[in-house]
């Protein structure tokens, strides 16, 4: 986090609540030699994700639908500490650019370990407002393009099987969804549902796959300081209102994902299969009930 944000923090938040103090480890290089796809990751959380896999060690596609300058940007971070990276264009709602993106990193890293499905967007609406087109095109990338990008992943895994020396299992696929796969969102119905598919999704095919050593989990982020959605944010007044929905009273980092990432990812978190870690401060813990309902 800029220390001039943190500051702003500071500013933010009513004096009798400590002071806030962001994480400032390094990434632990858990994922050395391992093979990683990371979707969106040109901006936001998936951007934070592909850095912090590749500051871990993996080698990295960024993939991206548009921003070229942005998604470059993205590799050559990712490739500070040593890893390898490149951004590869795709809509991943398409079958047949899904399907190419694989081919081109299987031909040039020779594998995939890790899939992050993580490209997602809102097209919000009331719901007797809600147009189709903004229902299919939500659900076609947040839910289709992570059936699409997971097939491939689990392909290519159970061909090639557990590589001992690199992981401990053939495969790790980290579905992002939303602390929306629980919580009713009104005025946002398709992403919503999104979501909540990408739940039952994920544990549909955890539980399929789990026999092959292929772990399949979900992170569900509360509500995370992206461009997407700085008006949440941007003012002291934006910001307190929001944290009335977290009991850890500050919004949350893309580093706060990316770290959770690197360690879900890893063989540290081998025995955890067909869950959802929300990272949210405590968003699912419905603050409205804090005082007793």
């Amino acid at each position: 986090m800029p220390p001039t944000y943190a500051k702003e923090l500071r500013n933010m938040m009513p004096d009798q609540l400590p002071a806030i103090h962001m994480p400032g480890q390094k990434v632990p290089e858990l994922l050395r030699g391992q093979k990683a796809l990371v979707t969106g990751a040109n901006s936001g959380i998936g951007k934070a994700v592909a850095i912090a896999l590749g500051h871990a060690g993996a080698d990295v596609v960024v993939n991206y639908v548009r921003g070229d300058e942005q998604a470059n940007e993205v590799v050559e971070a990712t490739t500070q500490f040593g890893a390898k990276a490149y951004a590869h264009r795709a809509d991943v709602s398409s079958e047949s650019d899904v399907r190419i993106m694989f081919e081109k990193m299987i031909s040039t890293f020779g594998t995939i370990d890790i899939l992050v499905n993580n490209a997602g967007l809102q097209q919000d609406a009331k719901f007797e407002e809600m147009t189709l087109q903004q229902w299919q095109t939500v659900i076609n990338i947040n839910l289709t393009g992570q059936f699409l990008c997971a097939r491939e992943a689990v392909r290519e895994f159970k061909r090639r099987g557990v590589v001992p020396g690199v992981s401990c299992a053939a495969g790790k696929i980290i579905c992002m969804s939303s602390v929306h796969e629980v919580i009713p969102w009104a005025g946002h119905a398709n992403y919503a549902a999104s979501k909540g598919g990408v739940m039952l999704l994920m544990k549909s095919i955890a539980q399929e796959v789990a026999p092959y050593r292929i772990r399949v989990n979900s992170i569900g982020p509360g509500a995370i300081r992206t461009p997407i959605n700085r008006t949440a944010w941007e003012t002291p007044d934006a910001y307190r209102d929001l944290c009335r929905l977290i009991p850890y009273k500050r919004i949350g980092e893309p580093g706060d994902i990316a770290r959770a990432a690197v360690w879900l990812a890893s063989d540290q978190a081998d025995y955890i299969t067909g869950t959802t870690l929300f990272i949210d401060g405590g968003m699912t813990l419905y603050p409205g009930f804090e005082a007793g309902g």
